[in-house]
């Protein structure tokens, strides 16, 4: 079965398409101008074989759906609604969706969300101890986000280390521009560090993660802000931008090794973060088996997995330095003397998401 893999971004589509597993072809289409836009999109499906179904990685499917959906109109105005959860994300996805069905209206189309893996979620972990009417009324609740990745990387953890992954206790770091940890018991997410929106847990390029809701009441409160400009600052200019001044990993560690104590301090609050939270994801399974790092800077910075690791060495961890140094492709950085595994797994939420529209279209 061909899978054609849509994943949207604010200005380009990038279309992969698959078959059992096998990329057969991939392009990016540059969307900024709808008009221009479409005739790319034309062009470059005309291009390329026809596929059996389409898959769009969507990343908020709200508290309506846990799993992939086919796409239908009913289904398509629903997933608009949810807009207002990932205000950044979601209006790309259902551009996508549209333009791609525009050219493509007879072959079906599933919707792979990337909330769905934390369906699974158990009350305590996705509660927060808020207002029961507010709960309840406004459905405030953790969603998590980076699903896609984390399903995969966790079922590809399992092969490398050849466990079953029902076995397994795992803690996927996905850390790219936007960054999370999840725990995941026998395949199953238990607990993750992003929340009802993508902004919390782990510091991120421009994203704060976990700060205090009190300091951001005070800053409202005070007048050193509105609601738009926190939401801008937040958004855009926390994280490694607001620390270091570029949302650009390998800047700042490339300044922190010159000696800039701006890029030094950004990398230690991003460490310590990352330390605290991988130990809490531990905590919620139990103990831990595998950590993975993947995503552009989990597969990329060896600075960041082996400062990491070393603070976490009382989880039974330890790195192999000269394979944390080469690793390229998914590798294996375990130490000998490790009891845990730490493995680098490439991101490939298309696999994952041409994995679930074959479940469903099968």
């Amino acid at each position: 079965m061909r899978v054609l893999v849509v994943n949207a971004g604010s200005a380009t589509l990038k279309l992969s398409l698959l078959e059992d597993d096998k990329l057969l072809d991939s392009r990016h289409v540059e969307t900024s101008d709808p008009e221009s836009g479409r005739k790319a999109l034309a062009e470059a499906l005309e291009a390329m074989d026809r596929p059996d179904a389409v898959g769009h990685r969507v990343v908020h499917g709200g508290p309506a759906y846990t799993r992939a959906v086919r796409i239908d109109p009913r289904v398509r105005a629903r997933l608009g609604e949810y807009t207002s959860l990932a205000p950044l994300h979601q209006p790309a996805a259902l551009a996508g969706i549209d333009l791609v069905s525009e050219q493509l209206p007879d072959v079906p189309a599933v919707a792979c969300f990337d909330t769905a893996f934390h369906s699974t979620l158990p009350p305590a972990a996705s509660t927060y101890a808020l207002p029961a009417r507010w709960r309840e009324e406004y459905g405030l609740r953790r969603y998590g986000f980076h699903g896609l990745s984390a399903a995969y990387a966790a079922r590809r953890a399992a092969e490398l280390v050849d466990r079953p992954v029902q076995e397994l206790r795992t803690v996927v770091c996905h850390l790219g521009a936007g960054a999370s940890a999840t725990a995941v018991r026998a395949g199953r997410s238990v607990d993750t560090t992003m929340g009802f929106t993508p902004l919390a847990g782990l510091v991120m390029a421009s994203r704060p993660g976990d700060v205090d809701p009190g300091l951001l009441v005070w800053l409202l409160r005070n007048g050193v802000v509105d609601t738009e400009g926190l939401d801008a600052a937040l958004e855009h200019d926390s994280g490694l931008t607001g620390l270091a001044g570029t949302p650009d990993m390998r800047q700042v560690v490339e300044r922190a090794q010159a000696g800039d104590a701006q890029a030094s301090l950004a990398i230690g609050v991003y460490v310590h973060r990352l330390r605290g939270l991988v130990a809490a994801m531990t905590a919620s399974l139990g103990d831990l088996d595998v950590l993975v790092f993947t995503g552009g800077v989990g597969e990329h910075a060896p600075l960041v997995r082996s400062r990491t690791v070393e603070g976490l060495a009382f989880l039974g961890l330890a790195l192999d330095d000269e394979a944390n140094s080469r690793a390229e492709g998914d590798t294996d950085l375990t130490a000998p003397s490790a009891r845990a595994r730490t493995l680098v797994i490439e991101a490939r939420e298309d696999l994952q998401i041409a994995a679930e529209v074959r479940r469903l279209c099968q």
